[in-house]
């Protein structure tokens, strides 16, 4: 392949087709990852992507590929995520470029350093890609309870996140009796196994309360506020949408019978991605042809397919996450399921027809 750094830092190679001026299908994901995290997290992909190159054994393809291994997906660095693939796509809006490190240095500064300057550079020419497919371990237990190695993924959940604060009064633990008090602590905790409940009452819907904060946060001191985050997931909009509302208007029953105040604001409202159909049936066909049953599944967390689907056909396979242990050292991947996900990347880039997609 031929080597080349991008403008910003993503690593891609480019393998040429049969003939000159083929279209190109792209394969790869991320190679950044969190703080003291495991090896397979995005990297497996962009392994796997070069895997399949080398399995060509210098056989040509009626398509070019491209393998690319995207500098940045998971936001740490500059707050904001997926700054390899919108690179890659051309996509670097001004929020993204001016957004800042803890040392002060912005996306711009970073990518002049690095490129010598942003502008006048040669576009990516996104138009002669006709596809993507990215491998990623699954992040999660679903396979490795099923028992399965590899599966396809239909879509990418939709994200709803909120803030939520529940307001009381702080008063002396010793001397406030319990009917005279306003106690914000003891209505988040009924809030949160509201949300639990609604939440395992959906099927398909997980909704979170990750983040507390409790204040004053004295052991004798009755709580006067509390803060929570609020994270709600599904591959439909609609049914995300009715639940995260649901939830918030729990939140609100709460503090109204509790005699407390709260407020609700949402921070984040992410549309659900659905992966390229005729890409799909591809991959599933690909499974089939090796012997196994595509068992669809959705991706609860964010992936760069879904910035990727917003400009062309893409697709993904899941691979099994053993123990479902992901952004931690403990991460790993069976050697028998790495040969499996290369026997159907091989298989589909032999069926695939880049004319057929859309």
């Amino acid at each position: 392949m031929k080597v080349t750094l991008d403008r910003v830092g993503n690593l891609r190679g480019y393998y040429p087709g049969e003939t000159a001026g083929a279209p190109t299908f792209v394969l790869g994901s991320h190679l950044d990852t969190v703080p003291n995290a495991g090896a397979f997290d995005g990297v497996l992909g962009v392994a796997i992507g070069i895997s399949l190159v080398q399995l060509l054994g210098g056989r040509r393809l009626p398509y070019a590929l491209e393998i690319v291994g995207f500098s940045e997906e998971e936001g740490i660095r500059f707050g904001i995520p997926f700054i390899g693939s919108l690179g890659w796509l051309g996509e670097l809006p001004a929020r993204v470029l001016e957004a800042k490190d803890k040392a002060g240095i912005s996306v711009r500064e970073t990518i002049q350093r690095f490129r010598h300057g942003v502008d006048g550079e040669a576009p990516n020419e996104p138009s002669r890609r006709a596809g993507f497919l990215e491998f990623h371990i699954e992040q999660g237990p679903v396979l490795d309870t099923l028992g399965l190695p590899v599966a396809p993924v239909t879509a990418i959940a939709g994200q709803t996140r909120a803030s939520v604060t529940f307001r009381g009064s702080a008063n002396h633990a010793g001397t406030t009796p319990m009917h005279l008090r306003k106690d914000a602590a003891a209505a988040i905790a009924e809030w949160i196994l509201a949300v639990e409940g609604i939440a395992r009452s959906v099927e398909g819907l997980v909704a979170t309360v990750g983040a507390l904060e409790v204040l004053p946060g004295a052991s004798n001191v009755i709580a006067g506020e509390c803060r929570a985050t609020l994270d709600v997931r599904h591959a439909d909009d609609s049914v995300r949408n009715m639940a995260a509302q649901k939830l918030l208007e729990r939140a609100e029953k709460i503090a109204g019978a509790r005699r407390l105040t709260v407020e609700h604001w949402t921070r984040m409202n992410q549309r659900a991605v659905p992966m390229d159909a005729c890409l799909l049936s591809t991959v599933e066909k690909a499974f089939l042809a090796v012997g196994l049953e595509p068992h669809r599944t959705v991706s609860g967390a964010g992936h760069d397919a879904m910035i990727i689907a917003e400009h062309m056909p893409a697709a993904m396979v899941f691979v099994r996450s053993p123990g479902g242990i992901s952004h931690h050292p403990a991460e790993t991947v069976l050697v028998e399921d790495i040969e499996m996900a290369l026997r159907v990347g091989l298989t589909f880039l032999d069926q695939l027809i880049v004319e057929e997609l859309r």
